[in-house]
């Protein structure tokens, strides 16, 4: 927790994607971005493609994805359901048998908020999708992203990380089940990841990162919620238009996407990893609660949790985790 301490880097919430890359290339970086085909991840992968990286986009349906993505060079497709183990299996040995180092991963997919819903395995879908996905994912690629010689791993997160801790009793919600703290549950558990990736892979030269992108409206993240929601977290004006003010979180997709690449590409965290950013920066720690008045009053999220990043507990979802795909 310790290096939650803000570097004081030159750019600021407004910062767009392609100002963190102004200036950088890219060629010969191989880079994965999971749901790169739509929202913040097409907004990353047309940054980085236009950067001169090799992309290639995880999605459930390619077919949608590569239409999306038709227009960007050097973007391919795979085919990934992150609620489906044998599709991550299949992804991760499709990238695997290209002998392709893998120089950057972004865990950018996630599903938010709505009924409880669970997978094939009764876990429930948050979880299993924005976490345990990704966290498979992730660890069977470990040999292109040691054979990178310097890798990263990016997970997208939220601040609605503060919604909730890890339930470690009950983290399929077997009982009072939320759709907002399922949420929580599941981007505290991509921070967490974050930082035991770090503590474990760093001596290979990987590094990992968790991130609060903003809030960008019109992402498709979160169905489930409301307009009135929107409007009463001051998401949407009277009139239903976004409101865009970065500096309270309120971005575009552009802005929004900015962090990400930062953090997948930025050198001042060459030798800084475990660590939570925001706006292009690593985030202070941050004690307030978002566990009260979801839909009803202002967001506002100036950093991380202690409970997101400490040590012991992102070790204990460690193994959880390999836990829970073992079953």
């Amino acid at each position: 927790m310790t290096q939650q301490q803000p570097l004081g880097t030159r750019f600021t919430a407004a910062s767009t994607a392609t100002d963190v890359l102004d200036g950088a290339d890219l060629s010969g970086t191989n880079v994965i971005v999971t749901g790169g085909h739509v929202g913040l991840g097409l907004e990353t992968t047309r940054a980085l493609s236009a950067a001169g990286a090799s992309v290639t986009v995880g999605a459930r349906h390619p077919d949608r994805a590569a239409a999306a993505v038709a227009d960007l060079r050097n973007v391919d497709v795979g085919q990934l359901d992150l609620l489906n183990p044998p599709s991550i299996d299949d992804f991760a040995n499709r990238y695997l048998g290209s002998d392709r180092p893998l120089h950057v991963l972004i865990n950018n997919a996630g599903i938010m908020g709505g009924p409880l819903v669970r997978d094939q395995r009764g876990y429930e879908a948050q979880f299993a999708t924005n976490h345990l996905g990704h966290f498979q994912l992730t660890t069977a690629l470990l040999p292109a992203l040691r054979a990178a010689a310097g890798a990263r791993v990016v997970n997208v997160s939220s601040g609605g990380h503060h919604l909730s801790d890890i339930r470690w009793d009950d983290p399929h919600f077997t009982t009072d089940y939320d759709g907002m703290v399922a949420y929580g549950q599941s981007k505290t558990a991509n921070v967490l990841f974050a930082v035991e990736l770090d503590r474990r892979w760093a001596g290979d030269g990987i590094r990992g990162y968790a991130l609060h992108p903003g809030i960008a409206y019109g992402t498709s993240l979160g169905p489930s919620v409301t307009d009135e929601e929107l409007r009463a977290m001051g998401i949407l004006d009277d009139e239903g238009t976004p409101i865009i003010d970065p500096h309270r979180e309120l971005k575009t997709p552009q802005q929004a996407a900015s962090t990400s690449i930062f953090a997948a590409t930025n050198p001042l965290l060459a030798d800084i990893g475990g660590v939570y950013l925001k706006d292009n920066d690593v985030a202070p720690l941050d004690r307030a609660s978002l566990t009260t008045g979801f839909g009803t009053e202002p967001i506002v999220m100036s950093g991380v949790a202690p409970h997101a990043v400490d040590p012991e507990s992102a070790r204990r979802l460690w193994d959880l985790s390999e836990q829970l795909l073992s079953a």
